[in-house]
């Protein structure tokens, strides 16, 4: 594959004989990242695939009109992470509606996916997670799975580094407790 920076792809994208070619360069590029970080959100493979196909959708659509005051994957993970949360805001309806509780469908759709090992370990963090508030979710996901700065957090929620830094502190202080209590 060709190397060529973002800049000189989104260039590339916004010329009509090179859009498709420039946008399944930036597909190659960043599809697996985008796909592992919807994925700690939603946790089910197919939920991340369609929430994947909605994400590069959007980008399509927006990249020509995409102002680059951003870095292009910063401004992607921006898109992925609200699909993933409009389609969490949906499944919280329909999880509300199927179930007397809500844990348990969760469980039972995570442990249906095929991808799924069985990992209890993983099983008691993803129950701890799915105990913080949403912002302190979202906060601790982007920190701990996908290794993010604090600055770079802080671009995609626009949001304070300070704030995010005491999000965080708090997440990881109540799954530490969540922990403590299951041992």
């Amino acid at each position: 594959m060709e190397s060529f920076s973002d800049a000189e792809l989104i260039s590339q994208f916004r010329v009509p004989e090179s859009k498709e070619k420039a946008f399944r360069m930036i597909l190659t590029r960043y599809q697996e990242k985008l796909y592992w970080q919807i994925r700690r959100l939603v946790l089910v493979h197919d939920d991340a695939d369609d929430v994947l196909q909605n994400t590069m959708i959007k980008i399509w659509r927006g990249l020509d009109g995409f102002r680059e005051s951003s870095g292009l994957y910063t401004w992607m993970y921006r898109i992925a992470s609200n699909e993933a949360i409009t389609f969490l805001k949906s499944r919280q309806k329909e999880r509300s509606l199927m179930a007397d509780d809500p844990d348990d469908y969760i469980k039972g759709r995570v442990k249906s996916d095929p991808y799924y090992d069985g990992d209890e370990l993983f099983e008691k963090l993803q129950a701890a997670i799915r105990n913080l508030p949403p912002k302190q979710q979202q906060v601790f996901k982007m920190k701990y799975f996908d290794d993010l700065t604090y600055e770079e957090m802080a671009e995609v929620l626009s949001t304070s580094v300070g704030a995010l830094k005491a999000s965080y502190h708090h997440a990881v202080k109540k799954i530490q407790t969540a922990f403590e209590v299951n041992d």
